[in-house]
């Protein structure tokens, strides 16, 4: 421009000039007169405007503006402001020869002569159309990615600054965290930290950890705006200039608190089943070992109670007996436990009244406490009626009581409570029903959470060596289990210990039926009969033989249930006891036999065992638990025969 301001400017100056502007063929280069014509037209001008010099020489500028920026005045205004301030730079629709439409740049420069006369103006336009298009494409490309941003939920997505200020807060954000932008546009991230965490200095770590490694991944509690806390997957990714220096940072956090608790119940799940599992062998295990060890007290207590009928009355050798007896009678208590636990044990259910109960073992209770350890008893005049084994339930209880008693060896207060619970749906591991809670509440010295998971497992016990079996609980939780109820333990170290046994309540209904089945007794003179007797443990066989015989029976001896089927249809017989526990065929299965040749024939098992196979009227049969002494295979022997 300055060159066309130069009036003294040589012809040969002027002709390169205008050979170098009509060579441009990107820019419209040309010239208008004050008023708007124009003067002038390069091959730029041409080429993007269609129109030739003889075309477009003496017309007014205006025809390039759309029709409402003509109206509008945009022509003139252009021209006056260029006029005015030395300058005019805009862009906006132009319009070709053909009445296309492209987007323009648009300068326009006053020309003055050296006394400041306007003698036209200087116009260079520009089509931007493509390059328009591309930043439009962007534009849009980014307003569509930050709506997408802007409207996930599930994840809070948001900027940091290199400091760590928030810059940006998508509605998920506002969400998970509860905090609106006007909020938190501009505070620190470590706004959602826990107090520990910040003293830790943990946000500036994984800023840190963002900036050196290019990226941060953890999971974590932190904070809502209301102050609760969420468990969160965090990632942080640092944002880096062309030169490598950091922008900030994205950051992107999820809300995972339900997933976290869905995992951490399926691995309590798995672990339940676990235990579940391991309790399931060990008490297989367990009622195997108690089923033989059952065998050998058998012929031990058997042998012991024949001899000391036999022998001599000599005080020196009776004291000997009653001693080994004693022994295998404790054997046979433990043996009993290990079958309740394993939930194998002879049950003889019947209707109880829990308050009767306990009062009728107050002095038992009391003599086992000594002096130091009182017991008190908060228990209703009357509680509904429970269904479960009286004996078994006072070995319960007493065993809960004893335990009592030693989690305070200083001695100190027991409280024996009992009442009636009802359990609602979901709300506890048992199921919805009416329940006869018994308590038993000492003020010992506890147990930690470890601890309580792991008493009632057998064999495992907090008492001294030789103090405890580790079955009692196991014992005790057999016993509510095949009653259809619980054992709960409830402790703390330092706050006593209380363990409670749910039983559910029976309606009349039950409690009649129950009554009806029991058998009752008659006091008939014993006759003598042809037994045939089965077992197929020798020793077991040998000794139940010689208590029979000694009672004045006959007797039959097989040790399968075959065999036992071949002395039946060989000879007359009155009674079968026979073991259930047998290889090739159960008692169960030989007692169905029998029952197809001879539907009249009585027939005891001799078990320890609770689970017995159902089918025609086998679950029925009277039972003599093992190991059983001569008085109570007499006492069966008389209920069969009344």
């Amino acid at each position: 421009m300055e060159v066309l301001n130069r009036h003294d400017t040589s012809l040969d100056e002027e002709g390169r000039f205008r050979l170098l502007v009509d060579a441009i063929t990107d820019y419209a280069i040309y010239m208008l007169s004050p008023e708007g014509i124009i003067t002038s037209w390069n091959t730029g001008a041409q080429r993007f405007k269609g129109y030739t010099p003889s075309e477009i020489l003496g017309e007014h500028f205006s025809r390039f503006y759309l029709p409402e920026d003509r109206a509008a005045g945009v022509p003139a205004r252009a021209l006056a402001t260029a006029e005015e301030h030395g300058r005019f730079e805009g862009e906006g629709w132009r319009q070709r020869k053909d009445g296309s439409r492209f987007w323009a740049h648009v300068i326009i420069d006053p020309i003055r002569r050296p006394s400041g006369e306007l003698i036209g103006y200087a116009k260079i336009t520009r089509d931007l159309t493509e390059r328009r298009a591309a930043e439009q494409t962007i534009r849009q490309s980014e307003e569509q990615f930050r709506r997408l941003v802007q409207g996930v939920s599930d994840y809070a997505i948001y900027m940091l600054d290199p400091d760590g200020n928030v810059s940006s807060w998508n509605f998920g954000a506002e969400r998970i965290k509860g905090y609106r932008p006007q909020e938190i546009i501009g505070r620190h991230f470590s706004t959602f930290y826990t107090p520990e965490d910040r003293e830790a200095g943990l946000p500036e770590t994984a800023l840190g950890i963002a900036r050196a490694e290019g990226r941060f991944e953890r999971e974590g509690w932190r904070v809502r705006k209301d102050g609760t806390r969420f468990w969160a997957s965090i990632v942080i990714d640092a944002i880096h200039d062309e030169e490598g220096d950091v922008l900030g940072f994205a950051k992107i956090t999820r809300d995972i608190t339900e997933k976290m608790e869905t995992q951490r119940a399926l691995e309590q799940a798995r672990e339940e089943l676990f235990q579940s599992q391991k309790m399931e062998a060990i008490g297989q295990l367990t009622g195997g070992i108690a089923h033989d060890f059952n065998n050998l007290l058998m012929a031990v207590l058997g042998s012991l109670e024949i001899l000391k009928k036999r022998m001599p009355q000599d005080l020196s050798l009776t004291s000997l007996v009653d001693n080994a007896m004693q022994g295998a009678q404790r054997g046979a208590a433990l043996t009993q436990r290990m079958l309740a636990f394993s939930r194998r044990q002879e049950l003889h259910m019947e209707p109880i009244d829990v308050s009767g109960l306990v009062r009728g073992m107050m002095d038992m209770l009391s003599r086992s406490l000594g002096p130091l350890t009182v017991i008190e008893t908060s228990f209703p005049v009357r509680l509904p009626t429970i269904l479960t084994d009286p004996n078994q339930l006072e070995m319960a209880i007493l065993n809960l009581v004893v335990n009592a008693r030693d989690a305070m060896p200083s001695g100190g207060r027991i409280v024996l409570r009992a009442s009636e619970e009802s359990v609602p749906s979901g709300k506890s591991p048992l199921p919805p029903a009416r329940y006869v809670r018994i308590a038993v509440i000492d003020e010992g010295e506890g147990m930690d959470a470890k601890t309580v998971e792991q008493a009632i497992t057998p064999f495992f016990t907090t008492k001294g060596v030789g103090k405890g079996t580790g079955l009692g609980l196991s014992m005790v939780q057999g016993l509510a289990t095949q009653s259809g109820g619980r054992l709960i333990l409830k402790s703390s170290l330092g706050e006593g210990t209380t363990a409670e046994l749910w039983f559910p309540i029976v309606i009349a209904e039950q409690v009649t039926a129950t009554a009806a089945d029991l058998p009752q007794r008659e006091e008939n003179a014993p006759r003598q009969l042809r037994i045939v007797a089965v077992d197929d443990d020798g020793l077991v066989l040998m000794n139940t033989t010689l208590m029979l015989e000694d009672l004045g029976h006959t007797v039959f001896e097989a040790m399968a249930g075959r065999e036992a089927l071949d002395i039946l249809r060989e000879q007359q017989v009155d009674l079968v006891i026979c073991d259930h526990a047998m290889p090739r065929m159960t008692g169960a299965q030989l007692a169905e036999a029998i029952r197809k040749e001879w539907p009249e024939m009585p027939i005891i098992l001799a078990t320890g065992y609770a689970e017995i196979p159902e089918g025609a009227g086998i679950a029925n049969l009277p039972r003599l638990g093992k190991p059983f002494s001569q008085a109570q295979l007499a006492e069966a022997i008389s209920r069969i025969d009344s």
